[in-house]
């Protein structure tokens, strides 16, 4: 681990268990699926076996007739005014139109499963079928088929004249790309493509709803964000938010696939409708075709240089593939592709466009994987021909604090030169690659992170324990960074922290588990909720120790006056005052903004390709990467090597594959491919820690930034093995052997 200058911790960088850990290993720990309740119903989704086709006509009644069905929900049932999310319902039950296949059309809830899915096969549905659209680039022709023929590109310039498969177009310009293209001595330009790509969870969605009569609403759910979800529930469905609680299980995986709501509202319609709890959970195809994937991309890009390796100019044409409805991140793009560097001169054009596949999600990073799969190529092709080291080419143009950072306001410690120095000085670098068709290949990743808005509460047990109550789904281990960073406040052990993830009844508002914010800003608000545990702690023992309370002074977990006569540890004070008083309860909010410093990651990669076969073996891997202050580097090492690996399945396996119908053919892990054991090697890491002044303790945000560099450090080292430079992925064997034959 290498660290730039920080305090000395107690607890921050140790490696403590987890504290859900013994209930997941024993199987006590509740996932979606896991929960039963008296009487429960079962439900399940009618979906469209077309990927476009006008609903013409609903008939439910042979389902309703079928002996065990309790209730039967079509896109009438839902809210008054659906038109608060128009797509966002439409995409939970469709209306007039179903959008790709798999679009939910109708639910049924019944006495068990199987009559469920009987009832739903019961439901006929009268189609008129038509032409779907499939491909980014076709979907933005005119004259291509429109999904909705009321929508119209939004412009810098206002709404375009015409309906478009276009939602939006996002356009960032700085300097004079034109002008200093031609003052180039170097320029490289390509056309890159990416496949949709699944986040790979191996939990399948799942909700459970109780509507009482007396209005309130209790559902379950495998969720990322309970807030959230419990807004939309409510938006869809058009009941009061705090008619809804919203009880967040255990996830198993989410990486932005279960952000949206897919489910939730349906249940609880059913449950609505028949009096009953209802439980509905998906199958690996309903995963695969209705809910979000990330999205495909075309991207053309150019980049200029001059003879000594100054980095002149950038252009960028990025076209990403929304799915059905709006929601993608094309404008993510804007803000990742460049912000490693110091570039003078830049034009991008981001495209955000509707096909017929269903409507994208966030996975790791949104947009920037894809964005660097092309910017990074692009430097190490330029550095080839300049004959440069490509590590010294980006390091003689990386950013620096005061550089211009992904929304135009300067990089404040950005540490994305650190990252390369540890790079150029590691073993991995420094090590011969021996042996034909081997390649190493480079890559650097950057993303921006958030903060938005967390609550914590903070409560003193009577034996000077500490219950912490968060609402934010832990994901990666957050329970204990926030319990590490709880500890380190107060100055006790880690053990003496107790944290747990409620309902939205029971804590205040928490925003999302994504966009790598947690254990920044909810540690933000733990933070505040553990300092104001000291204020009150101050203020109750002022007088007892008789003396003004600003005369009460805490440091390193001991309670002392000023005049140094009085004095006592965080846990005899507690004691004392808490199990002798009455409680203590302390809580922190804040909204930590959309920007959180950002995190920078970068990878090493050597690979061998098969010239028989096509199959890309990765040898070695090597992700270095900025964490700000590592709070639990265990964690931080395990969502480095997550990253790598889900990158690793993107750049060489993993594709959504439609037939010309908008088919998916491979729905299921027998054919959709992620990476085994046997796919990937020991994955080593170098962990930065350049602090964030953003957060008390200089926390980054670690979840995101490892999946950006994988496909572009790949396909540089595939390049390097094969002499041929793979422009679309996934990098699958056919593809290989289709462009390097004859080499």
């Amino acid at each position: 681990m290498v660290t730039t200058d920080k305090p000395a911790y107690k607890v921050i960088g140790t490696r403590p268990i987890r504290p859900d850990g013994i209930d997941k290993v024993t199987g006590r720990a509740v996932y979606g699926a896991d929960v039963n309740l008296p009487g429960m119903l079962y439900g399940h989704m009618k979906r469209s076996p077309h990927a476009h086709a006008i609903i013409k006509r609903i008939n439910t009644a042979k389902a309703e007739a079928l002996p065990g069905v309790r209730a039967v929900v079509t896109a009438l049932d839902l809210g008054p005014d659906p038109a608060a999310l128009p797509d966002l319902s439409k995409n939970i039950l469709a209306g007039d139109k179903a959008l790709y296949r798999g679009h939910a059309i109708a639910a049924v809830a019944a006495t068990t499963d199987l009559i469920a899915r009987q009832a739903a096969d019961l439901i006929e549905v009268e189609w008129e079928v038509l032409p779907p659209v499939l491909d980014v680039r076709e979907a933005m022709l005119p004259g291509a088929p429109l999904l909705n023929p009321n929508q119209h590109t939004r412009t810098p310039s206002g709404p375009s004249e015409n309906a478009s498969n276009v939602v939006a177009h996002a356009a960032v310009a700085f300097g004079d790309a034109d002008k200093a293209f031609a003052e180039c001595d170097a320029i490289v330009e390509r056309e890159f493509s990416t496949k949709m790509v699944h986040q790979g969870y191996i939990e399948p969605q799942s909700a459970t709803a109780v509507w009482n009569p007396d209005g309130q609403v209790t559902i379950w759910s495998c969720t990322q964000g309970a807030f959230p979800a419990r807004q939309n529930c409510s938006a869809i469905l058009g009941h009061p938010v705090s008619k809804i609680k919203v009880v967040p299980t255990e996830i198993g995986g989410g990486f932005g696939g279960k952000i949206a709501v897919y489910l939730e509202p349906v249940v609880a319609l059913l449950s609505r409708k028949s009096g009953k709890p209802v439980k509905m959970t998906m199958d690996r195809v309903d995963v695969f075709e209705g809910t979000g994937p990330t999205p495909g991309t075309s991207i053309r890009a150019k980049l200029g240089a001059t003879k000594d390796g100054k980095l002149r100019a950038l252009y960028a044409d990025l076209a990403y593939e929304n799915g059905a409805f709006a929601g993608s991140a094309a404008n993510y793009a804007t803000m990742c592709i460049a912000s490693g560097y110091d570039i003078e001169h830049v034009k991008l054009d981001a495209y955000d466009v509707l096909v017929n596949k269903p409507r994208t999600q966030d996975y790791r990073a949104p947009s920037a994987p894809a964005a660097a799969f092309a910017m990074e190529q692009l430097i190490d092709e330029l550095a080839i021909k300049l004959n440069m080291d490509v590590e010294q080419l980006r390091l003689q143009n990386s950013c620096k604090p005061g550089t211009r950072g992904p929304m135009g306001m300067p990089h404040q410690a950005p540490g994305h030169e650190e990252c390369l120095r540890q790079a150029i000085a590691s073993p991995h670098y420094n090590s011969p690659l021996e042996g034909p068709n081997r390649g190493r290949g480079t890559a650097s990743g950057f993303w921006f992170n958030v903060g938005l808005r967390s609550s914590a509460s903070v409560s003193v047990q009577p034996d000077g324990g500490v219950s912490l109550i968060l609402g934010s789904t832990d994901i990666g281990g957050t329970r204990a960074s926030l319990a590490m960073q709880l500890a380190e406040t107060l100055g006790i052990p880690y053990e003496e922290v107790t944290p747990t993830v409620v309902d939205t009844n029971s804590v205040g508002y928490n925003d999302v588990t994504a966009g790598s914010r947690v254990t920044f800003g909810s540690g933000m608000a733990t933070v505040e909720a553990g300092k104001n545990v000291i204020k009150e702690l101050s203020a109750r023992l002022a007088p007892t120790w008789q003396v003004p309370v600003e005369d009460v002074e805490f440091e390193g977990g001991v309670f002392k006056s000023k005049d140094g006569s009085k004095s006592g540890t965080f846990k005899e004070i507690a004691q004392a005052i808490v199990g002798r008083g009455p409680g203590l309860t302390a809580s922190g909010s804040v909204n930590a903004g959309f920007l959180q410093g950002g995190g920078f990651s970068h990878a090493i990669v050597d690979v061998e390709v098969d010239p028989e076969t096509g199959k890309v073996t990765i040898l070695r891997y090597t992700c270095i990467q900025d964490a700000g202050t590592a709070i639990h580097p265990s964690y931080v090492e395990g969502q480095m090597q997550g990253g790598a690996v889900q990158g690793i399945g993107w750049a060489l396996n993993e594709e959504y594959y439609y037939d010309d119908s908008g088919r998916m053919v491979n729905s299921s892990y027998l054919d959709y491919r992620i990476p085994t054991t046997l796919d990937v090697p020991m994955i080593d890491t170098i962990i930065v820690e350049v602090p964030n002044p953003l957060h008390p303790y200089g926390v980054r945000g670690v979840g995101e930034p490892g999946i950006v560099p994988p496909l572009a450090a790949i396909a540089n080292a595939v390049a390097h093995a094969t002499g041929v430079r793979q422009t679309q992925l996934p990098m699958n064997p056919r593809r290989i052997l289709e462009t390097t034959s004859g080499k």
